[in-house]
């Protein structure tokens, strides 16, 4: 591509920002941010997912000058929230979002109003899930092969819980359930609070689900019997994983963060290096280390093409699962 193009759509670009803003691209680059930022986070708060964003965010509004607050709107598997943003919210950097996995998952097994690819621009890759099933610690089920069992005595009467339908808590249930050749019951709750609370209170016999259980797994409230990850957890090195028990299911659900489509790249770039910079301070090292995540750290670039090989990868999974939409 010539510079001459180049330099030709760079002008067309900034002679359209002056026309709507009064103000050069430039200078509103410059400016960034001149006032609070929304982090949107797309589940409930008290979850690990609300716990990392939080400590991100303020980390990050301290390298930017600007406050940026959390507003946490659960709903749809984490998919609701961020596709009213990429519909309603100015490109302007303003109004960013968590981009959980599922927003990549939810647009082959409904219809939606968005495209995870090409409404959002794609600011950072942060960290990944280390998912885990659980039980109440007074479960028959002793252990994960216990569970398999009793699925297979009863057909779709075993339940388990999820952070919603479409999530990799969902999805790497299903698909071990295709593998086990078992037929599971799932429940869907809003988030990762809920879903706790709910299991605690006996509501559903299990639960897949991110790190939330920690602390009732070290406090003897609840068992856990399995992991999802290529090898067993340093923190519970006797729980063994789905792959080594045949399962053939490994997940981490990388995440990071997105904005509307459209944004200046000069923003998107002072974005991303405020929040490169808050993944490296040791406050949120610790915190990663504290909800056993690993962190996952891709540029802006990389992370929308992480995101279109995710996307076509997934939508071969959910096909072959029968989820895909009709």
């Amino acid at each position: 591509m010539s510079r001459t193009f180049h330099r030709r759509h760079w002008l067309a670009l900034a002679a359209a920002t002056l026309a709507a803003t009064g103000m050069p691209a430039w200078t509103q680059a410059q400016n960034f941010p001149a006032k609070p930022i929304t982090l949107i986070v797309p589940f409930p708060a008290g979850g690990s997912t609300d716990r990392h964003m939080r400590l991100l965010a303020e980390l990050a509004g301290k390298q930017l000058g600007q406050p940026i607050i959390v507003d946490n709107k659960p709903g749809a598997g984490g998919t609701l929230a961020p596709g009213a943003m990429a519909r309603t919210a100015k490109a302007d950097g303003y109004t960013i979002t968590q981009f959980p996995m599922s927003m990549l998952r939810m647009a082959h097994m409904q219809k939606t109003a968005w495209n995870p690819l090409t409404d959002f621009s794609y600011i950072i890759g942060v960290s990944g899930y280390t998912f885990g099933f659980t039980v109440r610690s007074d479960s028959p089920y002793k252990s994960f092969n216990d569970y398999i069992a009793a699925a297979r005595k009863s057909p779709g009467a075993v339940d388990y819980g999820s952070t919603g339908a479409g999530t990799s808590p969902h999805l790497l249930m299903e698909e071990l359930a295709e593998n086990a050749k078992v037929k599971l019951n799932h429940v869907p709750f809003k988030g990762n609070a809920d879903l706790q609370q709910a299991l605690l209170g006996g509501h559903v016999s299990a639960q897949s689900d991110a790190t939330g259980w920690d602390k009732y797994v070290d406090g003897g409230q609840m068992r856990l019997l399995l992991t999802f990850g290529e090898k067993r957890t340093q923190r519970w090195p006797e729980v063994p994983t789905a792959k080594e028990l045949g399962y053939g299911v490994v997940s981490t659900s990388p995440y990071g963060l997105a904005g509307p489509k459209g944004m200046d790249p000069a923003v998107v770039q002072k974005l991303h290096d405020a929040f490169k910079k808050a993944m490296d301070d040791p406050r949120h090292v610790e915190v990663l280390r504290q909800l056993n995540q690993d962190a996952w750290y891709r540029s802006g670039a990389d992370y929308a093409q992480w995101a279109r090989d995710a996307f076509a990868k997934d939508k071969i999974l959910i096909d072959r699962l029968g989820l895909a939409a009709k």
